[in-house]
């Protein structure tokens, strides 16, 4: 892990995860942070041009399109090593609407998987995550989102509702909101009480989640102009201690 990124004790963001279950970090603090280039981010964000239909939404849509990558992060070695393509799986206790089966999504490229962005969020999330459980081996599951929404049709970032993902941490990171309505983040304890409920707006505004301790999902999104295009572009990391 680059020794820029690993995070302090006392840090604001190790602090407000291990206080409330969760954090907010705004988009410009992070991209600062991570001392990302403009360029990059902006070949980050163009792949998401790409992303493929998600045909397994039990529910029949056709509005969102995705990617999907694995890693795995060992204790003290360095960095995260990508896997061989495979399924992605939720059980229906976490995933009440599409839990229970395989699911085959087109892999991240690999500029994408093996670039300056996505390796510099990879590490900052794994420092987050070792601080709440040291010395843990992770497997990391990375998606590309996007969320399409017509006049009359609305698209839903978290069809299932508010949930768990059944993993440990998570890390949830605005990408684009392009002519859009709605899409607020909730954050609930186990019995739906309502902790928190905020927009991520702006590129990189990102929210970190100890899964085991929170729940979370998003209102649906709709045109803010009907006659034009409306898209929400999100990135999700997860980390699950590997034998937990």
């Amino acid at each position: 892990m680059s020794a820029a990124l690993e995070l302090e004790t006392g840090d604001p963001l190790l602090a407000e995860v291990a206080a409330h279950g969760f954090a907010r970090l705004p988009g410009p603090v992070l991209e600062a942070r991570l001392r990302l280039s403009p360029e990059a981010l902006a070949d980050f964000a163009g792949s998401w041009e790409r992303l493929e239909t998600d045909r397994f939404m039990a529910d029949g849509g056709r509005y969102r399109r995705r990617r999907h990558a694995n890693f795995a992060a060992r204790a003290g070695v360095p960095g995260h090593v990508r896997g061989p393509h495979r399924p992605h799986f939720q059980a229906v206790v976490h995933n009440s609407l599409n839990g229970g089966v395989e699911r085959w999504f087109a892999p991240v490229e690999d500029a994408v998987g093996e670039g300056p962005v996505l390796q510099a969020l990879l590490d900052l999330g794994r420092s987050v995550a070792d601080a709440g459980t040291p010395g843990a081996d992770w497997f990391v599951e990375m998606h590309q989102f996007r969320i399409e929404a017509v006049a009359g049709a609305p698209g839903f970032p978290t069809p299932e509702g508010v949930h768990h993902d059944g993993v440990d941490y998570v890390l949830i990171g605005m990408i684009a909101r392009t002519n859009l309505e709605g899409g607020e983040t909730l954050i609930t304890d186990d019995a739906g009480a309502e902790l928190a409920r905020f927009t991520l707006l702006d590129r990189l505004d990102t929210a970190f989640i100890d899964d085991r301790r929170v729940m979370h999902g998003v209102t649906p999104v709709q045109p803010a102009d009907p006659a034009l295009p409306s898209c929400r572009d999100v990135l999700v990391i997860t980390w699950k201690r590997m034998g937990g």
